[in-house]
C-alpha cells in the first residue's frame, strides 16, 4: 500500500466520519471510482466480473485510493435506468467482497433499498446523485454513521444535459446543498456525516461547470466539497480531448481542486493523482 503523504491547508477542516472510519480533511483525500457497469462513459466498467472488480479495486488501493466509490448504475448523460434487483446483483457482491479492505467502501446509487443493503454488507458511505431526495432515502442511511455526499443534479441524467439553465448557478447550487443539508440535520444526520458535490456535467453546460469550479473555495464554507471531474466532457471541452486520451486534464484539474479547498478528489487514476498531489505539497 502506498505511504500516505501530508497536505497543509490554510483552514483547519474537519474529519468525516464514515461508519468505522473517521477522515482528517486536513488534506486531500482520493476516492477512486469503481464502475459496476457496462455502459460507463470512460468505458471502465466491470459488469458482472466482480473478480475482475475486486481485483481492479485492490489495485486502486495499492495505488494510494482512501475511499473506493462503487456504482452499480450508469449517470452518464443519456443514461437509462437500471432495475433494483440488477443493480443489487452488480454491487453487493463487491461490497461483500471488499469488507475488510482497509479503506471506506461507498456506494454510488439514488435507491433506498441498495442503500440499505450496502450498508448491511458493510459499506461506510452513500453517494447519491439526488442529494438524498427520494423519500426512503434519509431511513435508508440514518443509522450507523455511514459518510453521506450529497450532490447536485438539474434534470436527470437522461435528459440533463438538453438545456440546463441557471440565473447565477454557484448561488443556485449552493441554495440547493445548504438546504439539503440542513434537511438531512433535521432528520438526524450529523454534519460531521456529509460532503457535497456541486455535480459537474450534471445537467450543467462547460460555463455552468467552470464558475462552479472557480468556486470551490466558497462553496466549502457550507461543507467539505467532493470533487469529481475526472475523464469528464467539460474537460474534453476545454482540452479538445476525447474521453481516452483525458490522463493529463484530469490530474491537472484535481491539483487544481485541492488548491481550492477540495476535500476529496474522486478520480479514474489513482497512481498520477497521487504522484501530482505528493509533488504538490513538495514544491507548492
Amino acid at each position: 500500500m502506498a505511504a500516505p503523504f501530508s497536505f497543509s491547508r490554510a483552514l483547519p477542516m474537519p474529519e468525516l466520519t464514515c461508519g468505522a472510519f473517521r477522515l482528517d480533511l486536513s488534506r486531500p483525500r482520493i476516492m477512486a471510482i469503481v464502475n459496476l457497469t457496462p455502459d460507463s462513459f470512460s468505458g471502465d466498467g466491470h459488469h458482472r466480473d466482480h473478480e475482475r472488480a475486486l481485483r481492479h479495486a485492490e489495485r486502486c488501493i495499492a495505488d494510494g485510493a482512501e475511499i473506493l466509490d462503487l456504482g452499480g448504475e450508469s449517470s452518464r448523460p443519456g443514461a437509462e435506468p437500471v432495475g433494483e434487483d440488477e443493480e443489487l446483483a452488480r454491487v453487493i457482491p463487491v461490497v461483500e467482497g471488499l469488507a475488510g479492505c482497509g479503506v471506506p467502501i461507498s456506494v454510488d446509487t439514488v435507491k433506498p433499498a441498495v442503500m440499505a443493503a450496502a450498508i448491511a454488507a458493510g459499506a461506510s458511505m452513500i453517494n447519491d446523485i439526488r442529494g438524498f431526495s427520494e423519500p426512503a432515502a434519509i431511513d435508508a442511511v440514518r443509522s450507523g454513521d455511514v459518510g453521506l455526499c450529497v450532490m447536485h443534479m438539474q434534470g436527470e441524467p437522461r435528459s440533463m444535459q438538453n438545456d440546463p439553465v441557471y440565473t447565477d448557478v454557484v448561488a443556485e447550487v449552493e441554495d440547493f446543498l445548504g438546504r439539503r443539508l440542513a434537511h438531512l440535520h433535521n432528520h438526524g444526520i450529523a454534519r460531521e456525516r456529509i460532503v457535497i458535490d456541486p455535480g459537474f456535467g450534471f445537467g450543467k453546460r462547460r460555463s455552468h461547470n467552470e464558475a462552479l469550479f472557480r468556486n470551490i473555495d466558497r462553496l466549502a464554507r457550507t461543507a467539505p466539497v467532493l470533487v469529481g471531474v475526472s475523464r469528464k466532457s467539460v474537460l474534453g471541452a476545454v482540452t479538445g480531448r476525447e474521453v481516452g486520451d483525458r490522463l493529463l486534464p484530469s490530474v491537472v484539474s484535481a491539483l487544481l481542486a485541492a488548491q481550492k479547498g477540495a476535500a476529496i478528489l474522486r478520480v479514474h487514476d489513482v497512481a498520477e493523482t497521487r504522484d501530482a498531489l505528493r509533488l504538490l505539497e513538495a514544491f507548492g
